[in-house]
């Protein structure tokens, strides 16, 4: 039932369009006032009895939306007392679109807030760097979903529109191949999770190090030698990549050492093993070994 057609119940109320307005507005201001008190008294300490403070940021960010949507839709409702069918249509599209506005400001703000959450599980589960790629996308999801909704409110022909994209997308697809399959081939490592930052990864048993960076075009590797290299995605998709620190995040160092001839090898081997014991940076187990590899022209080469 639309309000015309309510207050004509009441004959005292009619003809007093500010009245019935007034009325209109106040009915939305209490079921305001009653959603505030709700989250206020109810949910707000529901909410503080978890040990996780997200539940209150997240209750804290879309109070205050709800709150002014309801406050709005009495506003378009009551503003129906004094406008014809056409005025009225214009009036209903101004404030959906403040409300979609209002909704897309707060959809934005929530995924921010997700993304900057610190939980260490997630991370180490996701990775860092595809938990950046998601909030991204979803970013540019709400921007484009958020337009496509607004100009579909105001009766915008999208056809033309939709039709010039795809072209004008086709277009782009050729000229920028290269940055789309390194677009590509970053979102297959993020989504494969083969390795992730702090890892000490092989490239097609050429380039090797630890990857300092995981990046939308490229992955960035800083060698033993301590130089960066900048691979692009659409190699590192395709190269066979050992990942030295999967599963665990340890890996083994040779280390060739030559003696003279005549040298104690009982002494040599203790000494090797007695230097990686005490190592902080070598784990107990499995522990360090020696072994004699080769006995070369002018020495007894070992390996630790």
């Amino acid at each position: 039932m639309d309000l015309v057609t309510f207050f004509k119940q009441f004959p005292v109320l009619q003809g007093q369009l500010w009245l019935q307005f007034s009325i209109t507005i106040a009915v939305y201001v209490v079921l305001a006032a009653v959603f505030d008190i709700l989250v206020n008294r109810i949910l707000k300490r529901l909410a503080s009895l978890s040990a996780s403070d997200v539940d209150d940021r997240l209750l804290q960010f879309i109070h205050a939306p709800i709150y002014y949507t309801i406050i709005l839709l009495g506003m378009v409702h009551g503003l129906t007392l004094f406008s014809s069918s056409q005025a009225w249509g214009t009036v209903l599209r101004c404030g959906q679109s403040i409300i979609l506005v209002i909704w897309l400001i707060t959809a934005i703000r929530l995924a921010n807030f997700l993304a900057r959450q610190k939980n260490h599980r997630f991370q180490e589960k996701v990775g860092r760097d595809m938990v950046s790629l998601g909030h991204k996308l979803a970013i540019i999801f709400i921007l484009f979903a958020g337009a496509y909704w607004l100009l579909s409110l105001w009766n915008v022909n999208l056809t033309p529109l939709l039709a010039s994209a795809g072209i004008a997308g086709i277009a782009i697809a050729m000229a920028a191949k290269d940055t789309l399959a390194n677009f590509l081939g970053g979102i297959n490592l993020f989504a494969d999770t083969a390795f992730k930052v702090g890892d000490y990864i092989i490239i097609d048993n050429n380039e090797r190090g630890e990857v300092v960076e995981l990046g939308i075009r490229s992955t960035k590797i800083l060698t033993r030698d301590d130089v960066l290299v900048s691979v692009p995605n659409s190699i590192m998709a395709n190269a066979k990549i050992v990942n030295e620190s999967a599963p665990n995040p340890t890996y083994r160092i040779k280390v060739p050492v030559g003696v003279a001839y005549g040298s104690d090898l009982d002494q040599v081997e203790a000494v090797l093993l007695q230097l990686g014991r005490c190592h902080p940076g070598i784990v107990a187990e499995p522990a360090p070994r020696v072994r004699v590899r080769a006995l070369a022209d002018s020495s007894v080469n070992f390996e630790l």
